[in-house]
């Protein structure tokens, strides 16, 4: 094997083993007892196995109605992403219009700014709107957040598909609706597959906005606020706050499992064309 090709293997695996790491160290501290996560000579493998933090997690107060807020606010923000920017993202590659380019303009100055910068202006509007202590504005939020991405995808998957397709459908009798259809939504599986796992993980692991724009309505808090909190009902329980972080991961992975055969020809396919 030539010494570039090992050189770049080595520089691979140690990449991969250091974004790992974090990741199994969490799982295996949750499945460890006390004595030897606090332990001076910690081990890479669990000596003894416990469940006892996972069910610490679980009984937590609030695990069940935050895990239900995570879901509600990601899902509803995914999907309405996903029904603005198909429409969008099908105006922009097949139609001819003026300000087309202007528009696609603002939608990557919109995916390049930077969130967190504004917390303050959304917090603003929320509280003169009344929509604070609520998850419609967390889902709001997120629909922002991820509809500038799923728009550039989409665009560019679109226009990958011949248009000769949907023009023999409109021939043979089909309005420009029934061709999109039947003939387009079906082969864009991939493109919306990849950005519904980027929209999912995007809201389901954001923090920031729902720290600031849920204060007072503690019914209202999603799960990483909640992970923020762990440790000081727990105290120093490591065991417990790591057992509710591999929880909280789960859901993101079981999403990625499912869906990595359409991710990279998704993200492939969405940035062949524009």
């Amino acid at each position: 094997m030539p010494r570039r090709r090992v050189l770049l293997h080595t520089a691979a695996a140690s990449t991969i083993v250091l974004c790992l790491f974090p990741v199994y160290w969490m799982i295996t501290t949750a499945f460890k007892p006390n004595r030897d996560i606090q332990s001076d000579t910690p081990h890479l493998m669990p000596q003894t196995w416990t469940l006892e933090h996972f069910r610490t997690a679980v009984e937590a107060d609030g695990f069940a109605l935050f895990w239900r807020n995570s879901i509600l606010v990601t899902l509803s923000a995914v999907l309405l992403a996903l029904v603005v920017a198909l429409g969008a993202s099908f105006a922009v590659a097949r139609m001819r219009w003026r300000g087309r380019r202007q528009f696609m303009l603002l939608v990557f100055i919109a995916q390049m700014a930077p969130w967190e910068a504004l917390i303050i202006p959304v917090y603003i509007i929320s509280r003169d709107t009344g929509m604070l202590d609520r998850l419609p504005a967390l889902t709001l939020v997120y629909f922002m957040m991820t509809l500038p991405f799923t728009i550039v995808v989409l665009r560019g998957f679109i226009a990958a598909i011949p248009p000769e397709l949907e023009e023999a459908a409109q021939v043979d009798g089909c309005t420009r609706r029934h061709a999109f259809r039947h003939i387009t939504f079906p082969l864009l599986a991939p493109g919306l597959m990849a950005t519904s796992l980027f929209g999912y993980i995007t809201a389901w692991n954001e923090f920031a906005y729902a720290n600031f724009l849920i204060i007072k309505q503690q019914d209202s808090r999603t799960l990483p606020v909640w992970l923020s909190s762990f440790q000081n009902v727990f105290g120093t329980d490591w065991g417990a706050t790591m057992a509710a972080s591999t929880l909280f991961a789960l859901p993101a992975l079981a999403v990625f499992l499912l869906l990595q055969r359409h991710v990279t020809s998704g993200f492939a396919a969405g940035a062949v064309k524009g």
